[in-house]
């Protein structure tokens, strides 16, 4: 998103830290803008020392009284407006981009309470964003009261054949598989018609534990986000995705809800339990209420 008429990305790492004379205003010249990453409250600028961020640039921090947005200077010929719309098209370009965006909030996240901006918003200059800063002080705060002292945890679960297996057969039809007056082809429909029941009574079975792994660890959390299953082919995990979940946690939380999946893990044949975090809480946070419409 760009701050007409600019539109660029731009990079992270953060000012060194010992009191120094205040740095001159970044970007508004002709070939230069500053991209925006998030915005954080309470954040010591140690925590972004040695920081990059897009294209390897040093991210430093702009503050509004306890704000502190996190940004860094990009040249308009990989960034402008023009050139970010063919950018963005490049798989290979926005790959790089949003690691380094998402690189730039983490490391904030894990110092101070943050909510992250759209991926490629960009200013004219640090003025700009301070006056952002001081406009939107009401929204970020309310947005960043959400998630202080929280943070995400993902856990996909996978069911493996040993889980199909496990789950109770349907009672066998009254009469058996061959009925009088049937023969071997009345047989085979039975089969088949009890293979069917069969699966699809494992499927279910699958179905409401999945329900149920989800709900014992829900209440351990402040507030959930349902993902579709990812492709296995992306995921790298043998068998069915049946859970994909964000969780948002209390800090406190976070080992007694990891013990929790552990021990789901160990209870259940054939499913697995996968707990990945602390993350920013990008799940809980529409972007839309961070980024400035004008951006």
């Amino acid at each position: 998103m760009t701050d007409l008429p600019v539109g660029a990305h731009g990079d992270a790492h953060s000012d060194a830290a010992a009191p120094a004379a205040p740095r001159p205003p970044q970007g508004g010249s002709q070939g230069e803008a500053v991209y925006l990453y998030g915005v954080a409250r309470g954040l010591d600028p140690a925590a972004l020392d040695q920081v990059t961020g897009v294209g390897g640039a040093p991210v430093r921090p702009i503050t509004a009284g306890d704000l502190t947005a996190l940004v860094s200077t990009v040249e308009l010929a990989h960034y402008g407006e023009q050139a970010l719309r063919a950018n963005l098209e490049d798989l290979e370009f926005l790959e790089a981009t949003a690691r380094a965006h998402h690189d730039v909030v983490d490391r904030a996240a894990h110092a101070a309470a943050t909510a992250p901006v759209r991926i490629a918003t960009i200013y004219r200059d640090d003025q700009r964003v301070e006056e952002i800063l001081t406009r939107q002080r009401e929204q970020f705060t309310r947005v960043l009261d959400r998630v202080a002292g929280r943070s995400e945890w993902g856990v996909k679960v996978h069911a493996h054949p040993e889980a199909y297996e496990a789950a109770p057969d349907p009672a066998a039809p009254d009469g058996g598989e061959q009925r009088a007056g049937g023969g071997a082809g009345t047989a085979y429909l039975h089969r088949r018609q009890q293979q069917r029941r069969q699966h699809q009574n494992a499927a279910r079975h699958i179905a409401e534990q999945a329900q149920a792994i989800h709900a014992e660890l829900a209440d351990h959390a402040v507030a959930t986000r349902q993902h579709p299953p990812q492709d296995p082919r992306l995921s790298g995990h043998q068998g069915t995705q049946i859970l994909n979940v964000a969780y948002l946690l209390d800090d406190e939380q976070a080992d007694g809800f990891a013990a929790v999946a552990h021990t789901i893990g160990e209870r259940l044949p054939g499913i697995t339990v996968e707990v990945t975090g602390p993350w920013p809480p990008y799940s809980f946070i529409d972007t839309a209420e961070t980024t400035p419409a004008d951006a």
